[in-house]
């Protein structure tokens, strides 16, 4: 019978998925901690995306702090864990809500990506508009109501899909559907584009 793998070998393999280490998480602690490994960057720059790199580490921190205290509750249906981190932190983003629609106001003022600085590619511009200038997509998404924004920025900033967003914001796919049919003709509204097909 061969020997069981050291601990760290076993939580960093990327054959387990994020349910097996949450269980297992449950007994041993310590094996969250590939669970922050696997999804943190990832995380932040969603975070930072919605309030700014100086909020975003401490969001992301509560994340992992509340996702650790609640993982006895965590559904192991649920292979990956991304929605329900997503979750967690798009109700953080929330409490903070006044501050995400500043710092979106502040950068259609400025035109300055407040991101740039710290290496992140601009992939909002092109995620929800090629066409779209950086301060006019700020001052729109500023316009959004935080339902249609959250649903909007955890499918582009999030890189979720439909079922994730929809598991992350606890809602019906249609839901999401919705909400983001919605924001999308909003934004297109704002940023003066054509509307497509989807619209």
């Amino acid at each position: 019978m061969a020997a069981a793998p050291p601990r760290s070998q076993a939580a960093s393999s990327t054959d387990v998925d994020d349910a097996s280490l949450i269980e297992r998480s449950r007994s041993e602690p310590e094996l969250f901690a590939a669970i922050f490994d696997r999804h943190a960057g990832r995380l932040r720059g969603y975070v930072a995306r919605r309030l700014g790199p100086d909020a975003a580490d401490d969001v992301v921190a509560d994340t992992f702090l509340i996702a650790f205290r609640r993982r006895t509750r965590y559904d192991l249906s649920r292979r990956n864990a991304a929605p329900w981190l997503y979750g967690i932190a798009t109700n953080l983003i929330g409490e903070r809500r006044r501050a995400e629609v500043r710092m979106y106001r502040a950068y259609a003022r400025s035109g300055t990506d407040p991101l740039i600085a710290e290496g992140h590619a601009q992939r909002v511009a092109d995620a929800v508009s090629a066409e779209a200038e950086s301060p006019r997509l700020a001052a729109a998404l500023a316009s959004l109501t935080k339902r249609d924004r959250d649903a909007l920025l955890l499918f582009t900033w999030g890189d979720l899909s439909y079922e994730e967003v929809a598991r992350a914001l606890d809602v019906p796919v249609g839901t999401v559907r919705s909400r983001l049919h919605r924001a999308r003709r909003k934004l297109r509204a704002a940023l003066g584009t054509p509307t497509t097909s989807e619209d």
